[in-house]
């Protein structure tokens, strides 16, 4: 494992403070839409059209200060300075994997922590972002839940996990599966998304993103009404008592009243002849749906799982992603062994629920599925 050297707490938590005062003093722009950037202008006596031209800096030209804003007047600068940051903040810690996958330590607004994963692969370069730090949703696999919650990201700080990476220009997709559930924070996520996929912001097409949720009653429906990014259920387990123990969220939003829902949505359900509907009846379905299934040995891997599995799915366009579990403190589970995996990949496949196992990436880092966590850079700042 290459690390790249680490700087003192005390010079990184001296630098979070300053920049954390700044982000307090004055308000940020990072995050804002172009009519709430005309607006800002029209506050400040600055013409409206001048919003426009701030976005171009903002989510164009990732400028680091407003003074390199330089098509508006340094008058008008000045006004905007005054008020308003651009709400970048660098990461404070960096780690490479052998594998090439990178794990920055992003500050928060809040003098809090998240952490964001970079996966090069390829001609494909993925960022798994954070939405919260910590997470309520307690999954007994999942270190970030062990963490405890401690706040949702401003829009702001997600969107700083993608304007302050170092390897910005080479990303090709984006997922929302870092610290956090994307729907119990969801007004800043569908902001952030706003931002990524308009004309006036980042102008990615909404493929290039997926948000991935356990499902909570009310806020999927929602997002899956406000948003055309691609969705990844977390399953793990298709029976409802086994995923209960594994998952408490699913006392309150079984996964059979997930699937029931997603049912309801045409770009999600099969035709006939199997292939995915059409969007209007001439394009192809634009919009993915997965599930995510991590693999416990002689718990969730056996033929009685898979054929519940071909089941719950049966009407549904769909992909299973396995993926294998990456052991965390306190946690007596293992993960199922490459041949119990394969089996239930061919399976399901075999009985029309197109499945594939996940490489794992970045696990020497502690940056593979299940395991971030800032547990204990919260402990160095105290």
């Amino acid at each position: 494992m290459a690390v790249l050297p680490r700087r003192s707490n005390h010079i990184r938590n001296d630098k979070l403070q300053k920049e954390t005062n700044n982000a307090i003093q004055q308000r940020n722009l990072l995050g804002l839409s172009l009519r709430e950037l005309k607006e800002v202008a029209v506050q400040l006596g600055m013409p409206s059209f001048t919003g426009g031209q701030i976005a171009k800096w903002l989510y164009e030209s990732h400028v680091g200060s407003i003074d390199e804003m330089t098509n508006i007047s340094k008058k008008n600068r000045e006004r905007l300075a005054a008020e308003y940051s651009i709400g970048a903040m660098s990461p404070l810690d960096v780690q490479r994997s052998v594998d090439g996958t990178v794990k920055y330590l992003f500050p928060t607004s809040s003098g809090k922590f998240v952490e964001t994963v970079y996966i090069p692969d390829k001609e494909r370069a993925t960022l798994c972002v954070s939405c919260q730090v910590g997470c309520k949703m307690n999954c007994l696999f999942c270190q970030t839940g062990k963490q405890g919650f401690e706040g949702s990201l401003t829009v702001t700080d997600i969107l700083n996990q993608i304007y302050s990476l170092p390897d910005r220009d080479k990303l090709t997709n984006i997922v929302f599966m870092g610290q956090g559930e994307p729907m119990d924070n969801l007004d800043n996520v569908l902001k952030a998304t706003q931002v990524l996929t308009a004309e006036w912001g980042y102008a990615w097409s909404p493929k290039r993103i997926t948000v991935s949720t356990v499902g909570l009653r009310g806020k999927l429906q929602r997002f899956l009404d406000e948003s055309n990014c691609h969705v990844a259920i977390s399953m793990h387990s298709p029976l409802h008592e086994q995923r209960m123990e594994l998952m408490p969220a699913e006392k309150a939003m079984p996964i059979a009243e997930t699937v029931e829902l997603l049912k309801t949505y045409p770009a999600f359900r099969k035709q006939e002849h199997g292939k995915g509907v059409r969007n209007g009846g001439d394009t192809p379905r634009q919009r993915r749906l997965s599930f995510e299934y991590i693999v416990f040995d002689g718990l969730n891997d056996t033929p009685e799982h898979g054929r519940e599995i071909v089941k719950l799915l049966r009407g549904l366009d769909c992909r299973v992603n396995l993926i294998r579990f990456h052991s965390i403190p306190g946690v007596d589970l293992k993960t199922s062994d490459e041949a119990k995996m394969e089996r239930l990949r061919d399976y399901l496949t075999g009985h029309g629920v197109f499945t594939t196992i996940r490489a794992s990436r970045g696990q020497d880092i502690f940056a593979a599925c299940g395991l971030l966590s800032t547990a204990k850079k919260k402990e160095e700042k105290q």
